[in-house]
Parts: structure tokens; C-alpha cells; sequence
């Protein structure tokens, strides 16, 4: 697959003041999970969300005033496709200049756009800007203080270890995941928390997994899907949740949410976002 043909990312854009729902590009999620041994007419062994947050949302009323907002956008994990990330921004600075006659207006345009390009539904909250979530911490317990020696960055679930004979019902958090756009090769920092229930995850060893993610490439939903597979697989876990907070480029952050027991209730926007 050559994702250069499926996304904007890396190239040279010119950028929109009208409607431009054709520049939306789906990459279609199958690519990813075929290589996670999830055929493409399987049952998916998890639910989720992937909640975008679009800081530089806008459109003008129906007096040409100028509107704002942020949006938390949410594109369920069933979905067939995800939609690239710049050709999303450019959809939306080509709403920029379009008038609605009401928020409630520019929502069933926005949703009506982009459902079809996942291929489900796709729904868009607006938060008053001066009203937003105030930050706030991941729960559990941080990995990022424990001695730790490695040289492995790429993905190695050989690295997860649990301890036998052990149950624990356990949120683990850390800061210090790092991956690599697919196509533009630039380094995605964010924050990741797992909730496991099942064998006691050895902690050092989670972190040294975590952290084996700092030179691969793959889009920040593949990331979380392939640590929730990984997780399940290696350690025998009966539930688990995997939810990352990835930091903003362009006015968008992503932060997908993967779970076999739980699902995403609040949206814990962190001092990097």
C-alpha cells in the first residue's frame, strides 16, 4: 500500500475558503488490521471511539459573523475508514466563509460530510471556547519513574511479562509513548493509559513495550490497536482498555480509545494538548 496516493500529508496544498467535501480521503482501517490477524469480515475483538479535538473550528452565522468553537469529533472504531488528517483540517478551513443558519446547522452539515467518508457515523459536539474541559490528569498509576534499560524501538511484545499465578485489576499510565507519521515520517508524541484486568502486568515491562513504539510508523489509531492486540495476546488479559491522548498538530489532536469492556465517558484533555 502506498499511502502517499490515499493522503494530503507532505504535500504541497493550496487551502480552501468554500466547500470542499471532496477533498475529504478516507485510508481504509483493513490496511492496518490485516496485519493484526483481524480479517476483514471478523468479529473485532474490541468497541471504541476515535475522539478528535479541532481547536481552530469556525463558520459564519446567518449575518456573515464570524462563528467559533471547539469540536470533539467522534469516528467509531467499526468504521471502515479513517479520515486523513489534513484533508480534514483543509475541509474545515473551507467551511471558514460558509454560512448557517444556526450551530445546530453547521453540525448536520459537518456530520452528513464526513459519516459517508468513514463509512458510519460520525458525530461532531461543540464546546464554547471559553467553557472547555480544564486539564486534567490520566488515572492510574505513572510508569515513567522506573529504571529502565533498552535499545528496542520497535514493537516487541516479547517484552510484556506478567507475574504468574497473580490477578490484578490495574491502570497503569505514561507520557512517554513516541511513534512516527507513515507518510511524513514526523515523530507523534502523546500520553497513553491502560486499564487491565487478568495476569498482574510486570510494570517495568510494560513501560519497555510502551516504549519499543519510539521508531515505528503507523497512524495513532493502528498504534493503539496494535497495543491492545499485543496486550491481550501476550498477557492473557481478561479485560482491557487502551486510550491515547496524542498531542495536536494542526489544530487537530487524536486520541483513540479501545476497550472490550468499558466504554469512553469523558474526554481527559492533558497540559500537552
Amino acid at each position: 500500500m502506498d499511502l502517499h496516493l490515499l493522503t494530503q500529508l507532505g504535500q504541497a496544498t493550496d487551502y480552501p475558503d468554500m466547500p470542499c467535501a471532496e477533498r475529504l480521503q478516507a485510508i481504509p482501517r483493513q490496511f492496518s488490521r490485516d496485519g493484526l490477524g483481524l480479517g476483514a469480515h471478523s468479529a473485532l475483538p474490541f468497541q471504541g471511539v476515535d475522539l478528535w479535538t479541532h481547536y481552530e473550528l469556525s463558520w459564519l452565522d446567518g449575518q456573515g459573523k464570524p462563528r467559533v468553537a471547539i469540536g470533539e469529533i467522534r469516528v467509531p472504531a467499526e468504521s471502515a475508514n479513517i479520515i486523513e488528517s489534513k484533508s480534514l483540517k483543509l475541509y474545515f478551513n473551507g467551511l471558514n466563509f460558509t454560512r448557517f443558519a444556526s450551530p445546530e446547522a453547521f453540525v448536520a452539515h459537518v456530520e452528513a460530510d464526513l459519516s459517508p467518508v468513514a463509512g458510519a457515523k460520525v458525530t461532531l459536539s461543540l464546546l464554547d471556547v471559553g467553557a472547555a474541559a480544564s486539564l486534567v490528569a490520566l488515572p492510574g498509576t505513572c510508569l515513567d519513574d522506573l529504571a529502565l534499560s533498552t535499545d528496542v524501538y520497535r514493537p516487541d511484545p516479547s517484552l510484556i511479562h506478567v507475574r504468574e499465578g497473580v490477578y490484578e485489576d490495574a491502570i497503569w499510565h505514561s507520557h512517554l509513548l513516541r511513534s512516527n507519521c507513515p507518510v511524513t515520517d514526523q515523530p507523534d508524541w502523546g500520553s497513553v493509559m491502560i486499564h487491565a484486568r487478568g495476569p498482574a502486568l510486570v510494570p517495568e515491562s510494560l513501560l519497555a513495550y510502551l516504549v519499543s513504539y519510539r521508531r515505528h510508523s503507523d497512524f495513532h489509531e493502528q498504534c493503539v490497536e496494535r497495543i491492545f492486540m499485543d496486550l491481550m495476546s501476550h498477557a492473557k488479559l481478561e479485560q482491557l482498555t487502551v486510550y491515547a491522548r496524542y498531542t495536536r498538530r494542526g489544530g487537530l489532536d487524536i486520541n483513540p480509545f479501545r476497550s472490550n469492556f468499558e466504554s469512553l465517558t469523558e474526554s481527559l484533555r492533558m497540559a500537552r494538548q
